[in-house]
């Protein structure tokens, strides 16, 4: 196994789940990061592991969502790993997060790294079959709140929402899950 391959085990072994569909989710991730030839890489027609960010401003009171051009929905940003990463996880959630939102940013120091992790399927297009994207999710703080900015190549659009807001357009189970861990991890935004 190669050493970022063990990396990723080792970042998995240490993970603890909020609730049923994490728990399964963190144990397929766990046998696709040591049976998949190449996890980092979207070559791998079925799978792949991916990094987002919950990325929120440096007072913890709000939190910035993307609109998202291909997937048509309000989400943290986040993407493929890239050679560059090394099969860092952190450094691909970070990386991503500074792409996608022109924030300089840092981990959220108290929070769990990873703070969630989840498994979701990607809608088959004309240049790749349907697949699914083996997500491991950060909190990160942004520096400089006030560079937020979206690559119209990537969304539609960029906010920095409060917690209510951004739970309000959650709209799935794991994006919630995700988010009020966030809120618990920052400490404000009322109550959990």
């Amino acid at each position: 196994m190669a050493p970022a391959s063990n990396a990723l085990v080792e970042l998995l072994a240490r993970h603890v789940p909020r609730d049923d569909k994490e728990r399964e989710d963190l144990s397929r991730m766990r046998l696709f990061a040591t049976s998949l030839g190449e996890p980092f890489s979207r070559a791998q027609a079925e799978a792949h592991f991916t990094g987002s960010a919950v990325v929120v401003d440096p007072t913890g009171a709000k939190v910035a969502l993307l609109h998202h051009a291909k997937l048509k929905r309000w989400l943290q940003p986040g993407g493929h790993a890239e050679a560059g990463d090394g099969g860092d996880m952190e450094a691909t959630a970070l990386r991503e997060a500074r792409e996608e939102t022109g924030c300089r940013v840092h981990p959220h120091p108290s929070a769990p790294r990873p703070l969630d992790v989840d498994i979701h399927t990607i809608p088959g297009r004309k240049d790749e079959p349907e697949h699914r994207h083996l997500d491991v999710r950060y909190l990160v703080v942004a520096e400089d709140p006030e560079a937020l900015a979206h690559d119209p190549a990537e969304s539609f659009g960029i906010q920095w929402l409060s917690w209510d807001e951004a739970l309000a357009r959650a709209d799935e189970a794991p994006l919630r899950r995700m988010l009020q861990k966030a809120r618990e991890a920052v400490g404000v935004g009322g109550t959990p």
